[in-house]
């Protein structure tokens, strides 16, 4: 079919190399820098490719706000809207249509597609997009889809895409799959260094390179700050003291679907924008008029702690890769500046990569998905590190005393009620086992209130939060409330015949 020509960007010179690499093999690994058009380009430049015939692309993107992104920008270089030849699916969203070709989902849901129906029926393809992340889910979404490839689909095509990520070890894990590099950013972007006085707050530090930028430089600022608090805190010491043509936004994981979105429009004609977001802005995203990045250098990372069975969130030094990445956001649409807040010098003392989620994280559910997926050991399938001894250890011992596998690891019943419910673990049990007593609902309620940040609050009473959840009429907590009905009705016993 005839479509639109697709624009030109730096990622367009290697596109033909990849659809050769993918025409003759059935994996590769593509490295391209911020800005180089990876993530739009490379699905629509494929749709054509005759060993797709008419299966679909499952695009996995790490984050909601970046799968809805580059759904609506693919949509938009075909002069369509997302639901069409484009769609996207994730956790209480949902834009596809029969037309569908290319369904961009975060990548939880490729797990559970596969564990639903392992020889994914009508998908020719699947692309792991800004895999450097190392979550996880795309970690486990990787070692699912290579052990389908192997078993059952060797025709099923996998792309690995990244901005940083040392292409190599991939490729390896991939049976010596061909490395694809595109070269050069669309702009450039001239980095700067203005270290962060000791003992000066980085919202103070960071409100104050925000008005400096403002001032000797033109377009619109995005800074990066560690979490929701801090940009709250920047947010206020800005107010009053930009000029009226400037909007102060906030961009962080909390903020529904419709404020997110906002964020990452364009200033209006006349105006300019100061984005102030967490690492949620750091891949697959493009805010038009951005030419400016002031970097806290500081991010929040979930650790695990086996003793008490709690995941926390730790602050800490960006990676370089990271810090690259946030610098890559100031030329995206034309020449930009990035702001370190610490000395240059500091930077070559900088991790080269964020550690994996994997060797850091409750692998309870990890565990779970491969007892479902016939799987005793995680170990035996293809991950690019190991999950670690001691925390498979932990998991499987918390398995075994929620009952949810047997003796062997082998899949309950327990479990498979449990793995159905698409919640963590010990969520996922309560849930199950306040169904036997009719509190399903009242269960699930609470459950969906603690794993979708900021619905009823923040605060932490949780009953308080729980009474303004009930009652919230935006369409995030009307869709979480409707999520809460459906995982009802899977915990709840069927009515004896």
């Amino acid at each position: 079919m005839t479509r639109k020509p697709l624009p030109e960007l730096p990622v367009s010179a290697v596109l033909p190399a990849l659809s050769e690499a993918l025409g003759h093999g059935n994996s590769a690994v593509l490295v391209a820098p911020p800005g180089a058009g990876k993530t739009t380009l490379v699905p629509l430049a494929l749709l054509d490719a005759p060993w797709l015939g008419t299966g679909k692309i499952i695009l996995l993107e790490p984050r909601r706000l970046a799968a809805r992104a580059a759904a609506r920008r693919m949509a938009e270089l075909l002069g369509e809207e997302p639901g069409e030849t484009v769609g996207y699916a994730m956790r209480m969203e949902n834009r596809t249509s029969a037309r569908t070709r290319i369904l961009v989902v975060t990548e939880g849901v490729l797990s559970r597609m596969i564990l639903d129906d392992p020889e994914l029926p009508g998908i020719s393809a699947v692309f792991f997009d800004e895999f450097h992340e190392r979550s996880l889910d795309g970690d486990f979404g990787l070692a699912l889809a290579l052990d389908v490839q192997g078993a059952l689909r060797p025709e099923l095509r996998l792309l690995v895409m990244s901005a940083t990520l040392d292409g190599a070890p991939v490729a390896r894990l991939l049976s010596g799959a061909p490395v694809i590099e595109s070269e050069g950013r669309a702009f450039p972007v001239d980095i700067r260094y203005d270290e962060r006085p000791a003992g000066i707050a980085i919202e103070d530090a960071t409100a104050k390179a925000i008005r400096a930028a403002l001032a000797d430089e033109s377009g619109s600022v995005l800074a990066f700050l560690p979490g929701q608090r801090e940009i709250e805190r920047t947010a206020e010491r800005l107010q009053g003291r930009v000029s009226a043509d400037t909007d102060i936004v906030p961009l962080y994981g909390m903020l529904d679907n419709k404020a997110q979105d906002a964020a990452i429009k364009p200033a209006p004609s006349g105006r300019r924008k100061v984005v102030l977001a967490t690492s949620i802005a750091e891949t697959s995203i493009t805010i038009d008029g951005v030419r400016v990045v002031i970097d806290s250098g500081l991010s929040r990372l979930p650790r695990y702690e086996p003793a008490s069975g709690l995941t926390r969130l730790e602050t800490v030094r960006v990676s370089k890769a990271s810090a690259d990445q946030r610098a890559g956001r100031a030329g995206r649409t034309q020449p930009g500046v990035a702001i370190r807040l610490w000395r240059a010098e500091q930077t070559a003392a900088l991790p080269a990569f964020t550690p994996p989620e994997i060797l850091e994280a409750d692998l309870s559910g990890l565990m779970l998905d491969c007892a479902a997926f016939g799987v005793v050991d995680p170990v035996s399938l293809s991950f690019l590190d190991p999950p670690p001894a001691p925390a498979l250890y932990e998991a499987r011992s918390l398995l075994r005393a929620l009952d949810a596998i047997d003796e062997a690891g082998r899949l309950t019943e327990s479990g498979a009620a449990m793995r159905r419910l698409a919640l963590p673990v010990r969520l996922a049990h309560m849930v199950a086992d306040a169904a036997k007593t009719g509190q399903a609902f009242e269960a699930v309620m609470l459950a969906v209130l603690l794993t979708e940040r900021g619905l009823g609050g923040d605060g932490a009473d949780l009953e308080r939060r729980l009474m303004r959840f009930r009652s919230e009429r935006s369409p995030r907590a009307t869709a979480a409330r409707q999520l809460a009905e459906r995982l009802a009705k899977q915990a709840s016993p069927s009515p004896s015949p």
